[in-house]
């Protein structure tokens, strides 16, 4: 690619140095749309768990793509054919792959805005910076649909096995300051291979496959659905349904006019540009500012429930395999509502259920191995570490939150 005098570089912790290799890649990042992720964090509310949890998306971005240069290096030493111009898809897929990410990531992707997942957002981004960009970033649209003709570029910004994987799980577990989700991504990268158009690796880099899924599961279960994490994000998502309710019955609720607007939708948002313009403006920042203002408001739900979530005077959480008892459960509803006076409906911010679920393998979408005598299998028909039913399989935990004594 040609070179720029816009070649600048990040330092970044986890890799050390990663550079900008071409001008549009530079002017990406320059632009406001990404510049906003080093105000969205990369995972959620985990800071209350893992103190050093307050990494951003910003950070996550730029380390997959450089990552992704990684791939394209190895791949094409091994002989496949990567052009120039996919070579840019691959580089703008993969940076602007969370760039719809709102507040607080993961935590209120379907609470705040409803009807849009983070990944038709940052579709939409991507059209309007295609546009702004003289249609240069088509190749990379084309990729980030998993629509392009070469398979295994689409696997490498979203598969299994993909670039924002081998990121996030290296990145995140660095930051929480857990050893057991650390993986060896250049390892793994360099082990990359394409047959019949499918990425594949091969066979001597099957144990680090096997790392890299068990350090999934372990994030998973260990960090990314840690039960005080939970409990904090469930206490988020319950002071947006109260700022709607009260927004709803007239009552006046001060904040971030991005904030306001989307509080105030009674349905699901279409991706229009009106709509772009105020995601574009909203951040953690507007959430963190308006809980702190929240916090003092006349409404005894919306004003706990805050100085619960700024204080980490959090409620009680127990997770089990079986559903929660619905006798159980009545009880510390009829006991919260005794307590502070208040109605089934309103004790129900404080006393709830749910359930969460996880599955380490999905094999709708297999990581194949490339044995040395060329034969392409699945990593879980070749491992002698995974059993195929355990890995494969949706594991549901349920949950109970209430308050420990007094709300």
């Amino acid at each position: 690619m040609a070179l720029t005098n816009k070649l600048k570089f990040f330092n970044d912790p986890i890799y050390g140095f990663i550079g900008t290799p071409n001008e549009l890649i530079f002017n990406l990042i320059e632009h406001s749309h990404f510049q906003r992720l080093r105000r969205i964090s990369q995972m959620g509310m985990s800071f209350l768990v893992y103190p050093g949890a307050h990494h951003t998306r910003f950070h996550h971005a730029l380390g997959s793509m450089h990552l992704m240069t990684k791939a394209i290096e190895i791949l094409r030493r091994k002989g496949i054919e990567i052009t120039e111009e996919e070579e840019m898809g691959l580089l703008c897929a993969i940076l602007l792959h969370d760039i719809g990410h709102g507040p607080f990531s993961h935590a209120l992707e379907g609470s705040l805005v409803e009807g849009l997942t983070h990944e038709q957002i940052s579709l939409e981004f991507m059209k309007e910076l295609n546009e702004h960009f003289g249609g240069r970033l088509q190749t990379g649209i084309s990729i980030f649909k998993g629509e392009y003709a070469k398979p295994f570029l689409n696997q490498l910004v979203s598969s299994q096995l993909d670039m924002d994987r081998l990121d996030y799980l290296k990145r995140d577990s660095f930051y929480a300051g857990v050893t057991e989700g650390n993986i060896n991504s250049e390892r793994l990268i360099s082990m990359l291979n394409v047959v019949d158009g499918d990425l594949v690796v091969e066979e001597k880099g099957i144990y680090a496959i096997e790392k890299f899924l068990m350090a999934r599961r372990f994030m998973y279960w260990q960090v990314y659905l840690h039960k005080t994490g939970l409990m904090a994000e469930q206490l988020l998502i319950r002071i947006v349904q109260r700022v709607r309710t009260l927004l709803g019955n007239n009552v006046s609720i001060q904040g971030s006019e991005p904030l306001i607007f989307f509080l105030k939708q009674e349905k699901p948002l279409a991706a229009s540009s009106k709509f772009l313009e105020k995601f574009a403006q909203l951040d953690d920042v507007d959430i963190l500012g308006a809980i702190k203002s929240w916090q003092h408001h006349e409404d005894f739900i919306l004003s706990r429930l805050c100085q619960m979530l700024l204080n980490r005077k959090l409620l009680k959480i127990k997770i089990k395999k079986g559903p929660i008892d619905s006798e159980w459960l009545k009880h510390r509803l009829d006991a919260c509502m005794k307590r502070k006076g208040l109605t089934e409906e309103e004790a129900g911010y404080f006393v709830f259920h749910g359930e969460i679920t996880n599955k380490t393998y999905n094999q709708n979408q297999q990581i194949k191995i490339l044995k040395k005598s060329g034969k392409v299998t699945d990593v879980l028909k070749e491992s002698d570490q995974f059993s195929s039913k355990a890995l494969s399989q949706t594991v549901t935990k349920y949950f109970s939150c209430y308050p420990k004594n007094a709300v």
